[in-house]
């Protein structure tokens, strides 16, 4: 079993910054697939960015440049670094994990974290 929990949520103004913090416990997916998605009301669920196994990232467009993914494998902490915040920014952020090794930027993920809420007011 593997528990994922978000944090570093929270009410910014447009420009600014946030560090997103998701802790994993219990059994161990540092190795596989983790990504960072964010989701709004009455809509999809979105990928924003993924590392894989080699450590190799990918990211949305809309976001790519001023989101930075990152990990700790031995803290097991997965990092996503938000500058430049825009309002159409303001969701609900999750972490999630998979034992999948490559091809991570999807949403097909086994292991999903609560949400952490971030909003972006202009």
């Amino acid at each position: 079993q593997v528990k994922l929990v978000e944090s570093g949520g929270g009410s910014v103004q447009a420009g600014g910054s946030l560090r997103l913090s998701c802790a994993a416990s219990g059994d161990s997916v540092s190795n596989g697939c983790m990504g960072w998605f964010r989701q709004v009301p009455g809509k999809e669920r979105e990928v924003l960015a993924t590392i894989d196994s080699a450590g190799d990232t990918n990211y949305r467009g809309s976001v790519k440049g001023r989101f930075t993914i990152s990990k700790d494998n031995a803290k097991r902490i997965l990092y996503l670094q938000i500058d430049s915040l825009k309002y159409e920014d303001t969701a609900m952020y999750y972490c999630a994990a998979d034992r999948r090794r490559f091809y991570c930027f999807n949403t097909d993920y086994d292991y999903w974290g609560q949400g952490t809420q971030v909003t972006v007011s202009s």
